[in-house]
């Protein structure tokens, strides 16, 4: 599983490391344009920026694979010839440029052009590229099997024994997703067949959180501020919960068994939209959640490059610390949140009621 790690750190350096070098002058700092460019995803992966020895403030950035599916055909391209290069790259008879993190087909010039109403009038072709946030992801994939595995193999080779490593904290954590979290909400003869889904749950959402708040090189994503990716795990939540839902379940909410005529009419209508807000909530809960964190942290340390005073720096700098202290606790807590809601709701639909 190292070897896997190492082949996906060289797949993305085999592109090279783009270097952006530019006069440093002081002027206004665009902290909304900071906070956004960070909140959003992005077809490049900044690594750090310094200033050298003649005074050039130097951008250094990792390029991501571009794949774009035009005209019948798959494109390849690195990211560096959008971000470091002039002009469009040439995509069979037509041209593509990279604009506001969108791609456009435009002419050889490059040209954009608006509507009316000041929106973008070129195609887009379909765009399946690596960004920041799909590496991201990648990476928090390879440290789950990493450990998973490891601690697999650990178990196979000396068998129910303490554990020790990283297995000693793995095995708690698992434990207590099996245990306070699938056998509590879920019916004991039906909770195992779900321990799998909510492990995974839980942590992917925890190490991608934690991938999120690191403030170097390779954490600094937003993948869990994602609206995608909380949309997906919700889809998921979603077809767990009514897929393997028991016929008492449809029952209660098309029936309604046991109550008056009129509010049936009321409340059957009721149930069919909870069908949909339940993930619906659990998407939005976690993607508000972290995205206000980062937002936060990253507005408390733009307080010093907005009024331009060192007296400010400490009081900036320390509620940032303890921002940032909370936000760690918040990654483990809305991975809590969500997979306990997701087995609350799994055990509601798979648990046969008494009338």
């Amino acid at each position: 599983m190292k070897r896997f790690v190492l082949i996906f750190f060289l797949l993305l350096s085999g592109f090279a490391v783009q270097a952006e070098e530019q006069s440093s002058g002081e002027g206004e700092v665009d902290a909304f344009g900071l906070i956004m460019e960070h909140i959003s995803d992005a077809h490049q992966w900044h690594v750090i920026d310094y200033t050298n020895s003649r005074g050039i403030h130097v951008h250094i950035n990792m390029p991501l694979p571009v794949i774009l599916w035009y005209n019948n055909s798959l494109w390849f391209f690195s990211s560096g010839h959008f971000y470091h290069e002039q002009g469009p790259q040439q995509l069979g008879n037509d041209y593509v440029v990279l604009h506001d993190e969108h791609f456009y087909i435009t002419d050889a010039s490059g040209t954009i052009h608006t509507d009316s109403s000041g929106n973008i009038a070129n195609v887009s072709p379909m765009d399946f590229s690596i960004t920041k946030n799909v590496a991201s992801m990648l990476l928090s994939m390879a440290l789950l099997l990493m450990l998973f595995l490891s601690a697999g193999k650990a178990y196979a080779r000396r068998g129910i024994a303490p554990p020790r490593g990283i297995n000693a904290v793995l095995e708690p954590l698992i434990l207590f997703v099996r245990d306070d979290i699938a056998r509590s909400q879920i019916s004991k003869d039906k909770a195992d067949k779900f321990v799998p889904f909510l492990l995974t749950l839980f942590f992917f959402i925890w190490i991608n959180n934690l991938l999120g708040i690191i403030p170097f090189f390779p954490g600094g994503s937003n993948l869990s501020g994602n609206i995608s990716f909380t949309a997906t795990l919700a889809v998921f939540a979603f077809l767990a919960i009514n897929v393997f839902a028991v016929k008492d379940y449809w029952k209660h909410i098309f029936l309604a068994p046991g109550m008056p005529f009129p509010i049936k009419l009321l409340l059957v209508p009721l149930e069919l939209i909870g069908i949909f807000t339940k993930p619906f909530a659990l998407m939005i809960r976690l993607f508000a959640n972290i995205t206000a964190g980062h937002i936060i942290i990253l507005s408390l340390i733009s307080i010093i490059f907005i009024i331009k005073s060192i007296y400010i720096a400490p009081v900036s700098i320390l509620l940032s610390l303890v921002m940032f202290m909370l936000e760690l606790l918040v990654a483990v807590l809305q991975a809590y949140i969500f997979t306990l809601l997701t087995a609350l709701f799994i055990g509601l639909s798979t648990t046969k009621t008494e009338h």
